[in-house]
């Protein structure tokens, strides 16, 4: 888009210099009024057609041979500059947006514009002129050709790069957590086969030792047995957790973090301060700021003007843990909870905690606030 508006920019200044250098009285004919206008219709039209290279062709010859009647030199001359000019930006749009087949006809085209009108008796630039203009015109042309497709084939090795790039970080990623789960199994069958098994002997052996032993010790035997039973319930709840896959924590949070900034160029800073990685969060409130930071993260990709955020976690006090999602704005925004931000904010309400996203001048911010229950007897 860019570049149609520049070649706009520059053909309407050509023309309105061509214009000036004619008489008034030739100037505004009504045939060459309508000649300038079907020629700028027909570079309307020429945008539609990007994708037709045969209907771009046929447009940009129709606009030479307009430009030709327009324009071609009187016995003064002054304004057949200015029709060389626009010569070289219809050939430099042809070699631009068309295959070279293609673009060397409309150069031909507009090589035997130069020529024609000569040869029927009209005033005509010099032959060696049109000689030297053409190959000039063509080696330029040519060499921009040539380095524009060198430019796309690195373009596509560098497209092909990335894709591989992209692969390859996800399948480390994969393989990361498949190296870890696998570690995380061995380890759970590990406690299970030695710890469990021996709370459960000494289980039994306490239960014999109960069932010889007077009533004095009785009291304390079954105390000990309590004490074995509830260490075996641990064991196998933490044997269960390292068997599950990881669904919440700063761990996960982490590889979220890494896999966007791999795949999709995101650039995350995230801060931990004031206690937050000690913070006693029980398994839903970590699984709540999980999501919480995933549904940000994933609405700053889908919304965002800048693809940047930060990230702060903190736990100020030791009573409360609060978490911020921010990413810079270059315009306000108005805030409007879709289903993602209403989930969130229920998942995090069932946590026992609050969340807010605000909209300031210059960024959007996402902020929950968790409290933090203290186990027994801790300060």
């Amino acid at each position: 888009m860019r570049s149609y508006w520049t070649w706009l920019l520059f053909l309407m200044a050509t023309w309105l210099c061509a214009w000036f250098s004619l008489p008034i009285e030739e100037a505004l004919m009504p045939w060459r009024l309508a000649v300038i206008a079907a020629f700028f219709a027909l570079y309307f039209v020429a945008a539609l057609l990007r994708k037709h290279p045969y209907g771009l062709t046929a447009v940009l010859v129709a606009a030479s041979t307009l430009s030709t009647i327009a324009l071609w030199p009187d016995q003064t001359a002054e304004h057949a500059l200015y029709l060389l000019l626009i010569y070289s930006l219809l050939a430099g749009k042809a070699v631009y947006q068309l295959p070279a087949t293609l673009a060397s006809v409309v150069g031909i085209v507009l090589i035997a514009n130069l020529f024609i009108p000569g040869l029927l008796g009209y005033a005509a630039y010099p032959t060696m002129f049109i000689v030297l203009y053409a190959s000039m015109l063509t080696a330029g042309l040519a060499v921009y050709h040539i380095v524009k497709t060198k430019m796309e084939e690195m373009e596509q090795r560098n497209d092909a790069l990335l894709s591989e790039y992209r692969r390859m970080k996800r399948r480390i990623a994969t393989d990361e957590e498949v190296a870890r789960q696998e570690e995380r199994t061995q380890i759970a069958r590990d406690i299970h086969d030695s710890v469990g098994h021996r709370l459960t002997a000494l289980l039994m052996q306490l239960e014999v030792f109960r069932m010889q032993t007077d009533e004095q010790h009785t009291s304390r035997v079954l105390a000990l047995k309590e004490l074995a039973k509830e260490s075996l319930e641990e064991t196998r709840s933490a044997v269960k957790s390292l068997k599950q896959q990881e669904t919440g924590g700063l761990t996960a949070i982490l590889n979220m973090i890494r896999r966007l900034e791999a795949e999709h160029f995101m650039w995350v800073q995230f801060t931990v301060k004031h206690g937050a990685l000690s913070a006693p969060l029980n398994a839903a409130q970590s699984f709540a700021v999980y999501r919480a930071v995933q549904e940000a993260l994933t609405n700053l990709m889908r919304h965002g003007e800048v693809r940047e955020a930060a990230i702060t976690f903190e736990a100020p006090g030791g009573g409360i843990f609060r978490f911020e999602v921010m990413n810079r704005l270059k315009s306000k925004v108005v805030v409007r909870e879709g289903f993602g931000m209403q989930s969130m904010r229920e998942r995090i309400e069932e946590a026992g905690g609050t969340l807010e996203a605000i909209a300031y001048e210059d960024c959007f911010l996402v902020r929950g606030v968790i409290p933090i229950l203290r186990e027994r007897g801790e300060a």
